[in-house]
């Protein structure tokens, strides 16, 4: 899980960021990035310690990814930028575009700046550093892995708040993706303010907003 670290740092970038998202696929809610700089020689010391087990959000269960979500919010050798873009955001630039604008909103908080990004999935457009694309990094760099915790339970976090104020969409539960009880519930009720108004399921069922 240190193998682009590793050949960024033998590279000549000393600064490894990882950065992955949470959120491009759910009709509701926005898109969450984060970005996380851990300290060279921590990581290594700690690779097969404290950060053993971490790995790619979609594969640990919930009370892991909160478990590592504790770890590295307190962790002093970890810099985190977390950042998103909004619904109305996600409607007027699209998905992808969104997505990529929040990544560089959680790289801009990182201070200073890395000298290379790692990012999960395919190169990304306006980022404020260096950047190095890695298609299912998230289970292939610890740096990257971490980031993904931190979105995806950042994001999950966000949903259930979501949830208190439009209680009859279940997003505590589904988090906003297409499930068949989200459906039925946009069909009775239609859309809520959170709802992506540019996503074909939302948008088809011409219900207005």
């Amino acid at each position: 899980m240190l193998r682009f670290e590793q050949e960024a740092w033998t590279g000549g970038f000393p600064c490894v960021a990882g950065v992955d998202e949470a959120g491009r696929g759910p009709l509701a809610g926005p898109v969450v990035a984060a970005a996380v700089l851990f300290e060279r020689e921590f990581l290594e010391a700690e690779a097969n310690q404290s950060l053993a087990g971490l790995d790619d959000s979609k594969k640990l269960p919930a009370s892991r990814r909160e478990f590592f979500h504790a770890l590295l919010s307190a962790c002093p050798h970890a810099q985190i930028g977390i950042a998103s873009a909004s619904v109305e955001e996600i409607d007027a630039l699209n998905i992808l575009r969104a997505t990529h604008l929040a990544m560089a909103r959680a790289l801009a908080q990182l201070a200073p700046l890395p000298d290379l990004a790692l990012v999960d999935g395919l190169p990304v457009k306006g980022l404020p550093v260096p950047h190095r694309a890695i298609v299912g990094g998230d289970a292939a760099s610890l740096s990257i892995a971490a980031a993904s915790v931190m979105a995806k339970v950042t994001r999950d976090r966000l949903m259930v708040e979501l949830a208190a104020d439009y209680p009859d969409y279940g997003f505590e539960r589904h988090k906003g993706y297409g499930t068949k009880a989200h459906l039925d519930a946009l069909r009775r009720h239609g859309p809520c303010p959170a709802h992506r108004k540019s996503f074909a399921p939302v948008a088809q069922l011409s219900l207005g907003f």
